[in-house]
């Protein structure tokens, strides 16, 4: 299935029934009066969040959704029926917009929330309500108001604790496999992530926090080169970013550029974005001799002066990836807790 992370929909709100004009005519009841009765209200659309869907992908082949009108009112002061509402499922992390004005209409962050995107319209009044001692024979009654209708633009943002960042082959699906049940794409040749994965880690029993991998950056991605700066929105809702560093002889940057080209893109993309937790990685491990690995630490912390926590793993032989998945938890505990006081 295509990973589809934007839509625009177009949301047609159900027409309120017109009231009716009518009058009693009876055989024993020579005076009958007005016996109009009120139209139905319009159907409203509304947007509900379900965890069976991950993609938008189903609104690029159906961008129209029209709620049915509500009936005209009838004699004998019956009411037309309503027009049913519709609910529309998108997945959970579902950000609204009216594509229009670009304003913010709703986020849908947990499953079953609704938001009501287009209202129906009212039901017009019969002749019925018209009637006093001066008006005996009322012929007014009142239309039924025309639903909303709207341009609607879709943005799916994943929701996930941890995000890996990364130039492309820096190991992050290697990473994302190892730990989780995600089983991303991961060859032996240059490859990128074409979307976001999440894997859920479970480091202990009944614990588990979501890590989400997006395709890597490149150098210019913020000018629109590369896949990456297109789903680095997917990371706007996590607490913590983990920049892997490619440690391999083969990496095409130098491990204090590959840093610094990341950050500038991330800066270029959101100061939010670049000012979260974010700690290095230094993948690949097993491709480096120890005295590699000692100075490669130590050109970071004296060139980047770099305080945030480091670690050394290698994603392919699971060196050092306990201990970084205990650091993450760990930190992840600690946040949730501070964030609930």
């Amino acid at each position: 299935m295509r990973f589809v992370d934007e839509a625009i929909v177009r949301v047609v709100a159900g027409d309120g029934g017109n009231g009716c004009v009518s009058f009693r005519r009876e055989k024993y009841i020579p005076r009958g009066g007005p016996d109009g009765g009120d139209g139905g209200d319009g159907g409203s659309i509304y947007l509900q969040a379900t965890e069976s869907l991950n993609t938008l992908v189903d609104f690029r082949y159906k961008r129209l959704f029209r709620a049915p009108n509500g009936q005209g009112g009838m004699g004998s002061q019956c009411s037309g029926k309503s027009g049913e509402d519709i609910t529309i499922a998108v997945p959970v992390g579902t950000l609204i917009y009216d594509n229009e004005t670009q304003e913010l209409i709703g986020d849908l962050v947990e499953k079953g929330q609704r938001l009501l995107v287009a209202k129906g319209g009212s039901h017009g009044i019969g002749n019925v309500h018209f009637k006093s001692s001066v008006n005996r024979s009322p012929r007014q009654f009142t239309p039924g108001k025309p639903g909303e209708e709207r341009s609607l633009r879709l943005e799916l943002q994943v929701l996930a604790d941890v995000g890996l960042l990364g130039l492309p082959n820096a190991g992050k699906s290697t990473l994302i496999a190892a730990v989780s049940a995600a089983r991303p794409k991961i060859a032996d040749y240059p490859f990128t992530t074409l979307y976001p994965n999440l894997g859920v880690v479970a480091y202990a029993p009944g614990q588990s926090f979501v890590m989400a991998d997006i395709p890597g950056l490149i150098e210019g991605a913020a000018e629109g080169a590369g896949l990456g700066i297109r789903f680095l929105k997917h990371l706007q809702r996590t607490r913590l970013l983990l920049h892997l560093v490619d440690l391999s002889p083969l990496a095409e940057m130098d491990i204090i550029a590959q840093v610094n080209v990341l950050y500038a893109e991330l800066q270029a993309f959101s100061e939010e974005l670049a000012h979260k937790p974010r700690w290095l990685v230094l993948n690949k491990a097993d491709l480096c001799t120890e005295e590699q690995l000692k100075e490669y630490q130590q050109r970071i912390k004296t060139e980047l002066l770099w305080q945030a926590p480091l670690f050394v793993i290698s994603a392919a032989t699971r060196q050092g990836v306990p201990v970084l998945i205990d650091k993450i938890a760990s930190y992840l505990q600690e946040h949730r807790k501070g964030s609930s006081l």
